[in-house]
């Protein structure tokens, strides 16, 4: 049973180590995964890591922190950094080093040692609706770059980077937190676009990779990769040649879990090759039984080895055992402190944001935010102007556009044409006022028919810039 918890990295509820947790810590519990709702303030969560350490000093802690629109950090306030597509458009890579380093200085001062982190993927489909922004670019030699510079500023901290979504989540059209996506090409088309980044990432020293819960049919249509034995060995282990700690995406993701179930999705990534399963965000001792007891009728059926089990659990305690180790050689520097300030300033951001020619900013107008649903990656954190702290109205789906005469709408969305509502309310708004201005924080459609302004992200960093680019360019 112990080798088998050392392959395990669940989530929990809450801001408090809960008791079942910590006694499966002590058990040998390979790790544990925070997220946005385990955490209250910047000293709550030291405490928290702390007890996880009491409870397990070899524990790996993990947390989803990619420094845009996903943040744990700082889920309560939004993001102060700028996300990938934001880097990737401004292509320095000694910029994009150095929001690596910040983030991962910020997750030392907390105890973490595993950032599930950065996202790889090339985002070549403009109605991705998971990956987006959260991604460098749609050039995969672009991506490459960034994702090796963003991989070296975090782990010179000490913090292990997780590059992901192996073997590349860009070309989808479906979220694999609902669904399995399914991507089309054969491994030659792969080697050309979706694994030039996790070469630039293995060839960079990336310590761990995340799979991605997406069926690869011209590969092997067995499965999703996660389950991807060929995927896995032969492509990730023997072709690319990396060592490190192979991490699964959260198998509490329909893509994953949805027929098997947890405990069976489970088993069959550890088969395929996984080391450190992140099971889900919200999971629970009865769980636990259950995954444990999957894995060993598995081992008792033939269908996994107890050697791959031994050899997963002996990789993650190894990942973690050189954390610690780096960790007490290179301390956090002096002056560094626990800090939201953005890291960048707003005149470098405001070279990301593009618009079109003829844009006119009125002195008088009215941010309306478009309200879509996030997807589950990126939750609820504050986004945008209003996570900037400017007036924002919001408005949802049938809700009416109501303004004052003389008052010019800005209207604030994310991939504005993903959503048949969104465009249909900016025709609406155009017809009515002709001095529209639409702002996409997304990843806009390759036309930019439906967006006059792009800042290809919605962190609280770039909702400052935004603000300050409306101000300057203010008639």
């Amino acid at each position: 049973m112990s080798a088998v918890l050392g392959t395990l990295m669940p989530g929990f509820a809450g801001p408090e180590l809960p008791d079942w947790l910590a006694d499966r810590l002590r058990a040998g519990l390979g790790g544990v995964c925070l997220f946005g709702g385990n955490i209250r303030s910047r000293a709550q969560l030291v405490d928290l890591v702390t007890a996880i350490r009491a409870a397990n000093p070899h524990a790996v802690v993990a947390i989803d922190e990619e420094g845009g629109d996903v943040t744990r950090l700082f889920y309560d306030v939004g993001s102060p950094y700028p996300g990938n597509a934001v880097l990737g458009r401004l292509d320095d890579l000694a910029l994009t080093e150095h929001v690596g380093r910040t983030v991962g200085w910020q997750l030392r001062l907390a105890g973490i040692d595993l950032d599930l982190a950065p996202d790889a993927d090339v985002n070549s489909n403009p109605l991705n609706p998971v990956i987006g922004t959260r991604s460098f670019g749609a050039d995969p030699h672009l991506v490459a770059r960034h994702t090796a510079a963003w991989v070296r500023g975090l782990q010179s901290t000490g913090v292990a980077a997780s590059v992901k979504h192996f073997p590349g989540h860009g070309d989808t059209e479906l979220d694999s937190h609902l669904a399995m996506p399914i991507v089309r090409g054969d491994l030659a088309a792969l080697r050309q676009r979706e694994l030039v980044p996790f070469v630039a990432a293995i060839t960079a020293g990336a310590r761990t990779i995340m799979t991605s819960h997406i069926l690869l049919p011209d590969v092997d249509d067995s499965g999703p990769a996660t389950f991807s034995t060929r995927i896995l060995q032969s492509i990730l282990r023997d072709e690319l040649g990396f060592d490190g700690v192979i991490v699964s995406d959260a198998l509490d993701m329909a893509g994953a879990s949805g027929e098997l179930g947890i405990p069976a999705a489970a088993a069959r990534a550890l088969a395929a090759g996984c080391d450190l399963l992140c099971i889900g965000t919200d999971n629970s001792d009865a769980q636990l039984d259950d995954i444990v007891a999957a894995v060993e009728q598995s081992i008792a059926r033939g269908e996994l080895s107890l050697a791959r089990v031994d050899d997963a659990a002996a990789r993650v305690a190894a990942l973690a055992a050189e954390s610690h180790r780096i960790a007490a050689a290179a301390p956090v520097p002096a002056g560094i402190t626990a800090d939201d300030a953005p890291p960048v300033d707003l005149a470098v951001l405001r070279g990301a944001i593009e618009a079109v020619p003829g844009v006119v900013v009125h002195p008088h107008r009215q941010l309306i935010a478009l309200r879509t649903v996030a997807n589950i990656a990126v939750g609820v954190a504050p986004w945008g102007p209003s996570a900037a702290g400017a007036e924002v109205v919001e408005l949802g789906e049938g809700e009416p556009l109501a303004l004052e005469p003389g008052v010019q709408p800005v209207l604030v969305g994310l991939g504005v044409h993903r959503h048949a509502w969104v465009r249909a309310l900016i025709a609406q708004s155009r017809a009515a006022h002709p001095d529209t201005i639409v702002v996409d924080m997304g990843w806009p459609d390759e036309a930019r028919e439906h967006a006059d302004v792009v800042t290809w992200g919605a962190s609280r960093a770039m909702g400052a810039a935004l603000l300050d680019w409306l101000e300057r360019s203010s008639s």
